[in-house]
């Protein structure tokens, strides 16, 4: 079941908000919980019920790991089964995600013929593990107690984080789940969430499924296209990427705030940063905290040297790209955002005295290749794309660009209106405008969760325009579900 489905929009949805306010309006707080958990089984349990039971097998052992660590262990003991849990869940993850990618490469250095095994991954797995490892590893350390079982299979089921993240911590969403004003309906944020899903859901139908054909054309076969338009298709994925993921996260966030609980930043319009390391402290928010707080802190962080600084982040930028993938091309990918850190670092002084308009310019412009090298299949298609863009030829906007967008409904909506002519004249030019939207709305608004803040519904200012646009996008976007689409990062 995904957020961008009938069944979930109008039946799911619906469903979960009636039964957790109805139980809880009768004050059984307790039920509520459990009926809000059994729902999250049950959307998770529509992807697949044998990988919901694994799942819920990961959090006992969690539990019962960090309840034995509270009742006293030696050193030793306690650093042994704390060790022994994260095999556990690191070996599930690389097993599900690594297996056939490290099979593969055996058989490419060693000439041999090992079989693939071709495993389904569980659905969300990236990103459930890295909440499971923050839980256990700071029971370890004993920065928190540990929750009761009920607490921890809320907060490790919520269904809002489950597929995509944000990766919120546990102490970001238990401590919300205790407080009982937060069992209530609020109105004030039953209708942000509202508003935070309807643009959420239509950055990813309106938006960035619209650019998903365009993009599928040209990097299975960047062979076939000139330079002009690669770099179009490089630019597509860039806001495709973009309001695919941050669409999921308003979703999720949307979710939340109709549930009363507030999930934590995860964009913070990220194609303004002025650099690769603002870029980073803008886009996954929650994945860089991840990795700052449980793999860069302890590798020493930026505590024993430059030297050391450049090292440890260089790890920690490798290890992001083999997460989103089992492919070169990811860990290509992160090892060169790393050494674009390691850069801004080392000419940290030179830097500051660029610009900010010039800085946002070049860091925009670097995404977007960074991007291209995330997208391609391999690294053999990246060096075709990158070849045909240096031959810098350009022929004009691809036919099969424009046919393909003028025969969207939208656009056959605005020829009824007298601009048929107009478009038979200049067929690429509702493309090119379509573009020129996206490129102002990612370099110049807000993102969702600042617009929703804002949003009081009390007094004088009502907001009206606001709900407005979140009933136009809504409808407008569950009108476009001709097909539902997987989100981009449903593959991590």
């Amino acid at each position: 079941m995904l957020f961008n489905s009938y069944i979930f929009i109008l039946l799911f949805l619906p469903l979960v908000l009636i039964g957790y306010y109805g139980i809880n309006k009768a004050g059984k707080y307790r039920l509520g919980m459990l009926w809000l958990t059994g729902m999250s089984c049950c959307f998770y349990g529509a992807f697949s019920v044998k990988y919901l039971l694994f799942f819920c097998v990961g959090l006992a052992v969690d539990q019962a790991a960090v309840r034995r660590m509270e009742k006293g262990m030696s050193a030793f003991s306690k650093k042994a089964l704390f060790a022994a849990v994260l095999i556990f869940h690191i070996g599930a993850l690389a097993y599900y995600k690594y297996s056939d990618f490290f099979i593969e490469n055996v058989n490419r250095i060693f000439q041999a013929d090992l079989p693939l095994l071709k495993l389904i991954m569980p659905v969300g797995i990236s990103f459930y593990t890295f909440r499971q490892l923050a839980y256990v590893t700071d029971c370890y350390k004993e920065e928190i107690k540990p929750y009761t079982f009920m607490e921890y299979a809320s907060y490790g089921l919520f269904f809002p984080l489950l597929i995509q993240g944000p990766i919120a911590r546990h102490d970001e969403v238990i401590g919300q789940f205790r407080d009982e004003s937060r069992k209530k309906i609020n109105y004030v944020n039953l209708n942000r969430g509202i508003y935070a899903f309807a643009r959420g859901i239509a950055k990813k139908v309106l938006l960035a499924d619209t650019l998903s054909p365009i993009v599928a054309m040209v990097f299975p076969r960047p062979y076939a296209y000139d330079a002009g338009n690669i770099l179009i298709a490089m630019l597509c994925y860039t806001f495709q990427i973009y309001f695919d993921f941050s669409g999921y996260c308003d979703m999720a966030y949307g979710i939340g705030l109709m549930l009363g609980i507030e999930l934590p930043l995860n964009f913070d319009s990220p194609y303004q940063a002025v650099s690769i390391s603002d870029f980073w402290d803008r886009w996954h928010i929650t994945l860089t905290k991840f990795f700052t707080r449980y793999v860069y802190i302890p590798l020493g962080g930026s505590r024993k040297g430059m030297f050391r600084t450049c090292v440890n982040t260089m790890i920690v930028f490798l290890i992001s790209g083999l997460w989103h993938g089992a492919n070169w091309t990811f860990v290509l990918w992160g090892g060169l955002n790393g050494i674009l850190m390691v850069l801004e670092r080392i000419f940290k002084r030179g830097l500051e005295k660029i610009p900010s308009l010039l800085k946002r310019g070049i860091t925009f412009i670097l995404v977007i290749f960074l991007w291209s090298i995330f997208r391609a299949p391999t690294i053999a298609h990246e060096k075709v794309l990158l070849s045909q863009i240096s031959l810098w030829q350009f022929s004009g906007v691809e036919a099969e660009f424009t046919e393909y967008f003028n025969e969207l409904t939208e656009v056959r909506f605005l020829g009824r209106f007298g601009l048929q002519g107009v478009i038979d004249a200049y067929p690429a030019l509702p493309f090119l405008l379509f573009l020129a939207f996206l490129l102002i709305a990612v370099l110049c608004l807000k993102h969702t969760g600042k617009k929703a803040e804002k949003l009081q519904f009390t007094g004088q200012r009502r907001c009206g325009f606001q709900m407005a646009e979140a009933v136009l996008l809504l409808t407008w976007s569950i009108l476009s579900l001709s097909q539902i689409s997987e989100f981009i990062y449903f593959n991590f």
